[in-house]
């Protein structure tokens, strides 16, 4: 008879297993190809990317650090921007934003989504078309709002009646023009964490079509002077891998808008129907690709437009994490190993290595899971179910809640965690006043910085104590 144990598999009595999901694996040494960049194999148990060793590559920059390849984010750009041709496609750059990527992102012939100064300014810096660039944000300020505006954004996505009213005054004062879409929410619960499900009532994002709330934005801003209504935006969230979702959110909009063309006279000419693609961190993910997504959507819109009697609107869709994610792994150098004794007799070795929360929150905020592997070698040891963790002084400090990796690795190993390009470098932290990692692209045998890690320097730059 089976043991459980109120508390989970985690505590139960015996050998520790691990989530059902979670298989030992017939070779520790072997990569999962799904999990990793297209690059990226081992040769000799080394971890190469790019046609680089990445032993050798963190022998100059140091780990932690970022490994982008090139060739894999250029090539998911291009999967999307094929699959979804008759598309706008817009990389989230919420998602990893850096001054190279922009640049990458519109030498591929994608448009960009920012949902900031900040990243609207990274996104100038290097050149990018500012009739390509759509504006997020449920909280943009009059400042954000006026340079918007006058550096010509393409789109800008407003999320409530303030926002309306603040486009409102600035075209006035400007006369300048303003094109918008009105972000919907369309009640849908996607299966994904709560966290980063975005399309349900009860949360911070849009305009809900159940109250009424989103004919009323349509109304105010069609009779706002000098601000162009687009059409309606709707994202359901993250981390998604069916279509099931868009299509009850692509009903849901699309019969808002033939009302809006009943009741207004008004065709509005374009839909974006978000991104939330999610991506495979595990074998327990099994994400779809950009031509199965696209023929899917289609599928959905021209169906619903067809019942309803409208045109087709043109669409748009927002990947982020869908081409960057998988693009990058992120290395780190163990720094001790513990076996912890847990109930009835079980042990679990815990991998400390140098970097941790700081430098990928997901774990602890997501509770996500990921893989990792042993990069700097091979081995003969036996796998054994090991928890990776960090140095921060936090208990919630996860980076792998688990993997079966070789039992022998020892301090001085390197580790590398795929799928860690979305997020994790963006929403990355100071805390314990860490030093935030590089981001090194690596192609065809060069490696190049494109973010530089920080410095004591930049740590104590903000501090003004001594002034």
């Amino acid at each position: 008879m089976s043991t459980t144990h109120e508390a989970g598999w985690a505590h139960a009595s015996g050998a520790l297993r691990g989530p059902a999901w979670l298989q030992p694996p017939r070779d520790p040494n072997a990569l999962v190809p799904h999990l990793w960049s297209q690059t990226a194999h081992k040769r000799d148990g080394e971890l190469h990317v790019g046609g680089l060793s990445v032993a050798e590559l963190v022998a100059d920059v140091n780990t932690p650090a970022y490994v982008l390849d090139e060739e894999d984010f250029r090539a998911r750009a291009g999967a999307f921007r094929d699959a979804f041709a008759a598309y706008d496609v817009f990389y989230a750059g919420k998602a990893f934003l850096c001054t190279t990527v922009a640049r990458w992102v519109a030498e591929e012939g994608l448009s960009l989504d920012v949902c900031s100064d900040g990243e609207l300014t990274v996104a100038l810096r290097a050149g990018f078309d500012p009739a390509r660039i759509g504006y997020h944000g449920n909280n943009k300020t009059m400042v954000e709002l006026r340079r918007a505006v006058a550096e010509g954004v393409g789109r800008i996505v407003v999320d409530s009646f303030d926002e309306i009213r603040r486009l409102e005054t600035i075209t006035a004062e400007s006369g300048l023009g303003a094109r918008v879409m009105v972000r919907v929410t369309a009640g849908v619960e996607a299966h994904t964490h709560e966290y980063i499900a975005t399309a349900h009532e009860d949360q911070k994002f849009g305009f809900s079509i159940t109250s009424g709330d989103a004919m009323e934005a349509v109304r105010r801003v069609l009779a706002a002077p000098g601000v162009e209504l687009l059409g309606l935006h709707s994202h359901i969230g993250s981390q998604i891998f069916d279509s099931s979702g868009f299509e009850v959110a692509a009903r849901r909009v699309l019969a808002l808008q033939a009302r809006i063309s009943d009741e207004l006279g008004v065709t509005l000419p374009e839909m974006d129907l978000g991104g939330g693609f999610g991506i495979a961190y595990t074998t327990q993910d099994d994400p779809a690709d950009p031509a199965q997504l696209a023929t899917e959507m289609t599928k959905i819109v021209e169906h619903e437009c067809r019942a309803l009697g409208i045109p087709e609107p043109r669409l748009s869709i927002e990947p982020g994490r869908a081409i960057v994610g998988p693009a990058v792994c992120t290395v780190y150098t163990v720094g001790t190993v513990k076996a912890v004794e847990l109930d009835g007799g079980a042990v679990r070795t815990y991998l400390s290595v140098d970097g941790g929360m700081s430098d990928n929150i997901r774990t602890a905020l997501y509770d996500a899971d990921y893989s990792c592997t042993l990069a700097s070698r091979s081995s003969e040891a036996p796998p054994v179910l090991s928890r990776v963790v960090g140095k921060h002084c936090e208990a919630g400090d996860v980076v792998v809640k688990d993997e079966f990796l070789p039992g022998d690795i020892a301090p001085g190993d390197l580790l590398a965690v795929p799928g860690t390009g979305a997020y994790c470098r963006s929403m990355a932290s100071n805390y314990n006043h860490a030093l935030r990692p590089p981001v090194v692209a690596v192609r065809d045998g060069v490696a190049r910085v494109v973010v530089r890690r920080e410095t004591v320097d930049d740590l104590l730059a903000t501090d003004m104590g001594d002034q």
